[in-house]
């Protein structure tokens, strides 16, 4: 794990040189107090010498000045090493995520991804400069003080050694209790994440359906279990420090007692004992912080091995090493025995679906729930990869394409539209992230949507809300569908872009519809069979494959599935 997380320091190099060299300072300096009042006590007092005295006074003053100024390089400095750590690792796991595939994301929850892209990441960030920090001044007081203690009274030196070992026992015994209260904790937190993230997205279906107690219920049961979690790790906090601190205090009354005793047997000089009194405060501060740099270390370890979790997930889909570009793309799409399954633990989806639509044509496919209708037409972007058989657009296999140049040459209205949160002009220039002015009015002209943009008092900047809620359905779905016009795909994937709105909305989204699909390939996936009525190629898709195949006239006329299909809820919709 160490040598996954090395790497990160080598861009800051100098600052991390700088902090490390500021915080040895510091240790160096610390350990000068001590020395000083040996030499006042033994030495300048009993010779009542003023001038050396002040001179004492005035270098102390200037050292301590000194010590504060490599304290602000050390607070700032390691801060800056920790905040540029932390900012790595979250751009490189964001990086991460924009190349996992769908698989992923439907098996990841999302408060599951915030929790350690955020609170994760900031706890090793503050563990990247303060472990290194903590261990090199620490290790440098620890053995200066020894050293010198060793030069007062050696024998009292190898009493305050034998607390060594107990401090270590403690750390060992508490080093599993860490990991295991480090991890539940970071689980639960991103558990009562997923649920805010989840109630928030949710806020209407929970108001409309009155469920805030029960929300409210499910979020207390999950927060419990974070408290608990925490309460676990204060537990683990609270104990190791009280043993710890314990045990240097035994520590301290026994070298103070057995010093006071060679005091008074005249072993010891006054200034030394003196001395050494001080040093044994200093020396077990720092064996202190490096016994506690083991749970600072577990609270890292925790955190970074979930956002190895994520970094060592393997996206499914990914380019060849010898893939090429699609250029000029005419637009003819060729399915070849193709199956699919979502897991090895499912039914299959797709079951040999061969298919060949020429460049510029339009091909609606209809069948029963769970067919595999939008399934067929995700695998043409590749947002699956194929388990059997070949897709071929313009008779290259789409896993020989690059992605970038394959998603750039499909595009996909559907009918669940997805908008950012900012302007209506942020949302239509997604399509093409560097269209003219004109070119955007005359996307939003092509997808009757000019018209209710220009009515807004803020027109192209009008904030449109999270997901664009400020907007109603028909105009949002008139936005995607400007958006798709500034994306200019070759081959184009309606997935009933059309249903759930207003007769009026309808008519003009299906206006624009038709308009978008001329010239291109277009695969329009319908739930409502009377919407693809005149539609010249209809397949009929089941869990056996296409089985039927024709125009809407063609297929009721063999009395087969189409048929079937089209009755049912032509009486449903007499029946309403």
């Amino acid at each position: 794990m160490l040598r996954r997380f090395i790497p990160y320091y080598r861009p800051y190099k100098g600052i991390f040189a700088l902090d490390l060299a500021a915080a040895l300072a510091l240790a160096g300096i610390d350990l000068a107090f001590p020395v000083a009042t040996r030499t006042v006590i033994d030495s300048i007092v009993p010779e009542g010498n003023w001038r050396l005295l002040g001179v004492f006074v005035i270098a102390l003053a200037a050292l301590y000045l000194a010590r504060a100024g490599l304290e602000w390089i050390v607070g700032y400095v390691g801060h800056k090493l920790g905040v540029n750590i932390q900012r790595d690792m979250r751009r490189d796991i964001f990086a991460h995520l924009q190349r996992l595939d769908a698989r992923f994301y439907d098996d990841t929850k999302t408060g599951q991804v915030m929790s350690r892209v955020v609170s994760d990441l900031f706890e090793i960030a503050e563990v990247s400069h303060h472990l290194p920090e903590d261990l090199l001044v620490a290790s440098v007081r620890l053995l200066g003080t020894v050293a010198v203690m060793a030069t007062i009274e050696w024998r009292l030196a190898l009493l305050v050694l034998l607390v060594i070992p107990f401090e270590l026992a403690v750390a060992l015994r508490f080093r599993h209790g860490f990991k295991r209260v480090f991890k539940l904790s970071k689980e639960t937190i991103a558990a009562v994440n997923e649920r805010i993230e989840e109630n928030v997205s949710g806020s209407r279906v929970v108001r409309a359906f009155g469920r805030e107690d029960y929300e409210r219920g499910l979020f207390d049961e999950g927060n419990e279990r974070f408290r608990d979690a925490r309460l676990a790790t204060v537990r683990q906090f609270v104990s190791f420090n009280m043993l710890t601190g314990l045990l240097s205090n035994f520590g301290l009354v026994l070298v103070l007692g057995a010093g006071g005793w060679a005091a008074i047997k005249g072993d010891i000089s006054a200034g030394g004992f003196a001395a050494f009194a001080l040093f044994v405060t200093r020396f077990f501060h720092p064996l202190e912080t490096l016994v506690r740099s083991v749970e600072m270390f577990q609270d890292g370890a925790a955190g970074f091995r979930r956002f190895l979790e994520i970094m060592d997930r393997k996206p499914s889909v990914a380019d060849a090493p010898d893939a090429v570009e699609l250029r000029a793309v005419k637009g003819e799409v060729e399915f070849r025995e193709v199956g699919f399954r979502y897991s090895d633990d499912r039914d299959r989806v797709l079951h040999r679906v061969s298919l060949m639509v020429e460049p510029g044509k339009t091909v609606a496919i209809v069948g029963p729930s769970g067919a595999g209708k939008s399934t067929l037409c995700s695998l043409i972007p590749r947002f699956y990869e194929i388990e059997e058989g070949s897709i071929a657009i313009d008779g290259l296999d789409i896993r020989k394409a690059t992605l970038a140049s394959l998603r750039a040459a499909v595009g996909i209205v559907q009918q669940d539209v997805f908008l950012f949160s900012g302007t209506i002009r942020d949302n239509v220039l997604y399509g093409k992230l560097d269209a003219t002015e004109a070119e955007l009015r005359e996307a939003l002209r092509a997808a009757n949507a000019l018209e209710f943009v220009e009515g807004f008092p803020e027109g192209l900047d009008t904030v449109i809300g999270e997901r664009g809620v400020k907007l109603s359905g028909g105009q949002k779905q008139r936005v995607a569908i400007a958006r798709m016009f500034l994306r200019n795909p070759p081959v184009l994937i309606l997935d009933e872009a059309t249903s759930s709105l207003d007769a009026a909305s309808e008519a003009a989204i299906r206006d624009s519809l038709e308009r978008l699909s001329q010239g291109r390939t277009t695969f329009v996936i319908a739930h409502r069979l009377a919407t693809i009525r005149r539609a010249e190629r209809i397949l009929v898709l089941t869990e056996d494959g296409i089985v039927e195949e024709g125009s809407h006239a063609e297929l009721m006329e063999r009395d087969g599935h189409y048929r079937e299909l089209f009755e049912i809820q032509m009486d449903g919709l007499l029946a309403g």
